[in-house]
């Protein structure tokens, strides 16, 4: 059978049952997007049983991924839809069984999907046989993230993890503390920032912490149309902050496809409130929804960057770090926004201070995420450069300025090599 999990957290009790079945099942294709839940089947002996595809790699997956017992899908371009799709990925065939997680049905016989949407309600469309978890705990949004009963064949119960909010990052990785030169990068893509832009921003380390770090301190009625919701933007809300009053489409609404990054009194506060609108992710991403919002802001994550521009947010070298998501599509949409840009993010080094994240060259087998055509914003702990419409020696010169400057000099003289 080919089992697929809807994303978002997988359906716990499901996931275990079939987990205990080891034994009995051979050649089960399992397909899970962003793996939160550890079942057993990453580890080794397992690939027997279960043979594992995933889109995104997150901390319960990474050690797998790495020895090659999961197969990795790197996505497609959203707002093209082809096929059986899921949350930015072509799905190989019509799933056999599809798992997913719900609240208990309504008087109307409508169960909420809590509160992360993503690609559920068209995954399930395409199932042989759904299955649902009922979780009595899970919250009740406005928008599009409900289903009848009627189009779900089994219901089960739920069991609890335990797990409280706000345990990790959106990515599932455990928050570490904070790097100093967060603060640094918060401040200057706050500069890129203005009154009234319609803003996204990607999962990943670098840029979920930003705006508890003031990212939009000072910034009035701001838009929000994105994924999710790292920590901080409910709370903006709240406050009036974040008031969509001047997007272009969805105006007064923030528009995402997940809530999270909230504590308990934030996602209570979120439960059934009418500014916050969850969509199909299809929407969502769809660039030609995006580029229809005048004045829409990008702001993504990267491993690291070339000196031409070309941008990698998922290898390093051939190890797989990390997956495109919807970046692509937020990027692309934003260049195409009247008024729009893109901004990309990341610390000048990894690794300690041991290497720079600016590259002469991407290393072997890196992916290209975002070709150097659509390079727009680079912004470190260092400062900001714009590289759009600017010559490769040009935008070397750029890159260097913002790298740390423990490798600027090594990168000049690779520059020079490279472009005279």
């Amino acid at each position: 059978d080919y089992v697929v999990f809807s994303m978002g957290r997988e359906a716990f009790a499901v996931g275990l049952a079939i987990a205990a079945r080891k034994e009995e099942l051979k050649d089960v294709k399992l397909y899970c997007v962003a793996p939160g839940y550890d079942f057993g089947w990453y580890d080794e002996g397992w690939q027997d049983s279960f043979k594992v595809t995933i889109a995104m790699i997150t901390a319960t997956s990474q050690e797998a991924v790495d020895a090659k017992r999961v197969d990795l899908n790197p996505g497609v371009l959203l707002g093209t839809p082809r096929g059986f799709m899921g949350v930015g990925t072509a799905l190989e065939r019509q799933p056999d069984v599809v798992l997913t997680e719900v609240s208990p049905p309504d008087d109307r016989g409508f169960c909420s999907f809590g509160q992360s949407l993503w690609d559920k309600r068209k995954t399930i469309k395409q199932g042989k046989l759904v299955i649902a978890e009922i979780n009595k705990n899970l919250i009740r949004t406005c928008g599009d993230n409900y289903i009848h009963v009627s189009e779900i064949d089994k219901f089960v119960e739920h069991i609890s993890t335990g797990g409280a909010p706000g345990m990790g990052t959106l990515a599932g990785r455990v928050k570490k503390e904070q790097e100093p030169y967060l603060k640094d990068i918060a401040r200057h893509v706050n500069e890129l920032i203005k009154d009234g832009d319609t803003i996204q921003i990607g999962v990943g380390r670098t840029s979920e912490p930003l705006v508890r770090l003031g990212m939009l301190e000072g910034k009035h009625d701001i838009g929000y149309h994105s994924e999710a919701t790292p920590s901080g933007i409910i709370n903006l809300v709240r406050e009036g902050i974040i008031t969509g009053k001047h997007k272009t489409i969805n105006p007064g609404k923030v528009v995402v496809t997940s809530l999270g990054g909230g504590t308990r009194e934030e996602m209570e506060w979120a439960t059934e409130n009418p500014l916050f609108w969850l969509v199909d992710l299809d929407y969502l991403e769809d660039i030609r929804v995006i580029s229809a919002h005048d004045n829409y802001v990008a702001i993504n994550n990267a491993l690291a960057i070339d000196l031409s521009g070309q941008i990698d947010a998922e290898t390093i070298g051939t190890r797989p770090m990390g997956g495109s998501g919807g970046q692509p599509s937020f990027v692309v949409g934003a260049l195409l926004s009247q008024g729009g840009r893109s901004i990309t993010l990341l610390p000048s080094t990894a690794a300690n201070g041991t290497v720079s994240r600016i590259m002469p060259l991407l290393p072997e087998g890196s992916s290209v995420t975002i070709p150097r055509q659509f390079a727009d914003y680079v912004v470190t702990e260092y400062g900001v450069v714009r590289l759009w419409g600017k010559s490769l020696r040009q935008r070397a010169r750029e890159l260097i300025s913002v790298a740390h400057p423990d490798f600027r000099a090594e990168l000049t003289e690779e520059a020079k090599k490279m472009f005279g």
